[in-house]
């Protein structure tokens, strides 16, 4: 059973067709809506002119080379993202907003009292106007500025680039800065020492009255191969103990750093093109990670990989600086350890030397030497800084205006674009009105298919009637939807067992379901065929059956009922309809308590069924009314009738229970007033019965079709 109920609650792509073409016109209605406000709002803005201004990036390198030749370093791909980032950065905002005095100018233009604009609404302003895109295959980058004057943004649009180049000498200047600054404090500290050791010289000088002091050159006369010795190993020395010094200087000074100070230093002082890359690729991937940032949420896949690619490439630069310092400290070591081997072994040579030259020169002759090596370091440190600071003033040149910025003509805006704002507002519309198709669907409880009837009912579906259907009386027995009619005239006569005639009711759970032109529609099918068919009009409070026959009600059922007339006078044939009778309600009396009881109409149908084939009772609305209880009690069978997406399903589950609950027998649901042009399923169902009724040619005799 479950097997059978599964396609039951499956959806299929025409049902969601059905539900847009049965709801078209809220679909229509909400798309213009929406394209007309949009079409209103593209024609209320203020129309935009872009100004551009186009600049030549270039990696930090001197404009003239001046102790050795400078290279840029290779091609990166994300140098000029990043510049992108650099230049809509808010410490340019800021700069350009104050040159600009935009504060004062935006807050005299959108505030009504003139009064100037806050800081962060002024950038918030500037940073929406500004834009910047690379030019194809080139290192220039254009800066976009759109404004609603087109002479403002041309001059924002150069101010930018101005404070944008201000900004990358500033940078530049600032780490050659403050590497100098670091070794100027060494050269202060080594100048300090070596008047310490001048002051020790003349000390030893007085004190052991040597009237001339050596210049370094050979003791006495002539050349001895201890004093040339001597003399090598005190050249090597002092050049070990200016390396020593300087590495050591280096190595503190670096030690003392952490952090991006460290990073930062390491590349202008050290020079180490594997931290200056492991730089380069972590500026990479955090304006990577934060473009990704924009697009994807803190848990994305590609967000993760790249945060984690740059910790990696932390974990590089870390254990790179790291890799600098050891390294830094282990030459300083070295040459800590040459210096000690080499004043070892100058030692033993001096020794020698004191024998021959006398204890006398000894301390002066060292004293001296130690004043030449200070002052060698201090030499040496002194160029480095003379170097550094004339390359600080050597011109560089990392942007260039190429292309200024002029004001666009006042005939060709850039905003708005009203095409894009109507096709948006098109597309955007009918998104919104399907949404709200559905969810209007969602919200019908109404009876909309067989199935519904079935799945919430647990009745069989005996008839399908269109919509716009009139009474066959007006057209005939070859009225385009009277196959409908004959329809369920065979599905009433399998749903009695094969068994033809009897007396039948048709009711509805609520008013206006169609359920009185149905039933004579149905009766004159019946009679077409050669049937003898009485229809009843039951509906003692709202009769129509007389109106739709074009006869009197001025006596009926009432009148058989209440034993006032014999039955004979109150049927009626109807006129050019063969085979066809009628009894009309009859007028209602003031106290019709008790007219329509259970024995009377007992009788009153044993006794019609004895003369028709079939007897029709148009019975009232089951919901509310007592009489269509007493007649479902009564009759043969029960047909529900349930207008399609009238009523709430509940309304016809009602009905249903209710017949059920007096004893009586529903045969069928009846499903009226289908819109056969909007629901596709119903218009094949109904295309083909008609095709096979007209195409088939049927003959008069024939009784029974294939079920629906």
């Amino acid at each position: 059973m479950d097997q059978q109920q599964a396609p039951d609650t499956s959806l299929h792509f025409l049902d969601y067709w059905r539900v847009i073409r049965s709801r078209k016109e809220i679909i229509l209605a909400v798309m213009l809506l929406v394209l007309v406000t949009t079409v209103l709002y593209a024609y209320s803005l203020p129309p935009k002119y872009r100004a551009q201004a186009r600049i030549l990036v270039r990696e930090d390198v001197l404009d003239v080379p001046v102790f050795e030749r400078e290279f840029a370093g290779g091609w990166n791909p994300y140098f000029l993202k990043t510049q992108f980032e650099i230049i809509k950065s808010r410490p340019i905002m800021y700069t350009v907003a104050a040159n600009l005095d935009l504060a004062r100018l935006w807050g005299e233009q959108y505030n009504a009292n003139k009064s100037p604009l806050s800081k962060e609404n002024t950038i918030e302003i500037l940073s929406s106007s500004v834009d910047v895109a690379q030019s194809r295959d080139t290192s220039l980058i254009a800066i976009l500025v759109k404004r609603e004057n087109p002479e403002e943004a041309a001059k924002i649009a150069n101010e930018v680039a101005e404070v944008y180049r201000e900004q990358r000498l500033s940078v530049k200047r600032g780490e050659l800065k403050r590497g100098i600054d670091a070794i100027r404090g060494e050269v202060e500290k080594q100048r300090e020492r070596v008047n310490a050791q001048e002051k020790e010289v003349e000390r030893l000088r007085k004190e052991l009255g040597v009237s001339m002091l050596s210049s370094g050159g050979p003791a006495g006369t002539g050349y001895r191969v201890d004093k040339i010795r001597l003399q090598q190993l005190e050249a090597d020395r002092i050049a070990a103990r200016v390396d020593m010094l300087y590495r050591k200087a280096q190595m503190e000074q670096f030690e003392n750093m952490t952090g991006s100070e460290l990073m930062e230093s390491s590349s202008v002082i050290v020079q180490d093109q594997e931290i200056m890359t492991i730089r380069r690729q972590l500026v990479d991937t955090d304006v990577q990670l934060k473009l990704m940032l924009e697009t994807y949420g803190e848990n994305h896949p590609d967000v993760l990989r790249a945060k984690a690619g740059r910790d990696e490439l932390q974990k590089k630069m870390d254990s790179a600086l790291q890799g600098l310092k050891r390294g830094m400290r282990t030459q300083y070591e070295v040459s800590l350890a040459r210096l000690e081997a080499l004043e070892a072994e100058l030692k033993a040579a001096r020794e020698a030397d004191i024998v021959a030259e006398g204890e006398k020169f000894l301390p002066f002759t060292k004293a001296e030497r130690d004043l030449e090596l200070e002052r060698s370091v201090m030499q040496a440190m002194e160029a480095r800084v003379r170097q550094e600071a004339i390359k600080l003033e050597v011109p560089s040149t990392p942007v260039e205006l190429i292309d200024p910025a002029e004001p666009p003509p006042l005939d060709r805006p850039v905003e708005p674009r009203t095409p894009l704002y109507i096709f948006g507002g098109f597309i955007g519309g009918l998104v919104l009105g399907i949404a709200l198709a559905f969810f209007i669907e969602y919200l019908d409880t109404s009876v909309k298919t067989v199935d519904d009837v079935e799945r919430y009912l647990g009745l069989p579906v005996i008839g399908v009637i269109p919509q716009k259907v009139r009474p066959m009386i007006e057209d005939g027995p070859d009225s385009p939807y009277a196959e409908a009619y004959r329809v369920l005239r065979t599905n009433l006569l399998f749903a009695n067992k094969g068994v033809p005639g009897g007396a039948f009711a048709m009711t509805s759970g609520g008013v206006g379901e169609g359920k009185s032109t149905t039933l004579f529609n149905l009766a004159y099918v019946c009679a077409a065929i050669g049937d003898k068919v009485l229809v009843v009009d039951s509906d003692l409070r709202r009769p129509v059956q007389h109106t739709i026959m074009g006869m009197q009600n001025r006596f009926g059922l009432t009148n058989v009922l209440m034993r006032d007339v014999p039955i004979e006078e109150t049927i009626k044939p109807v006129p050019n309809v063969p085979n066809l009778h009628f009894l009309p309600s009859g007028k209602l009396p003031r106290s019709s308590v008790g007219v329509l009881n259970t024995q009377r109409m007992r009788e009153l149908i044993k006794n019609l069924k004895a003369r028709y084939d079939y007897v029709f009772f148009d019975s009232p609305p089951v919901v509310g009314v007592s009489d269509a209880s007493i007649l479902a009690s009564e009759v043969d069978g029960v047909m529900l009738v349930v207008q399609y997406r009238k009523y709430p399903r509940v309304m016809s589950l009602r009905a249903k229970r209710m017949v059920e609950n007096v004893g009586g027998k529903l045969v069928g649901v009846v499903l009226n007033n289908i819109n056969i042009m909007r629901d596709d399923y119903y218009y094949y169902y109904h295309s083909y019965y008609s095709n096979y009724y007209y195409r088939a040619e049927p003959s008069k005799d024939e009784t029974t079709v294939k079920p629906a």
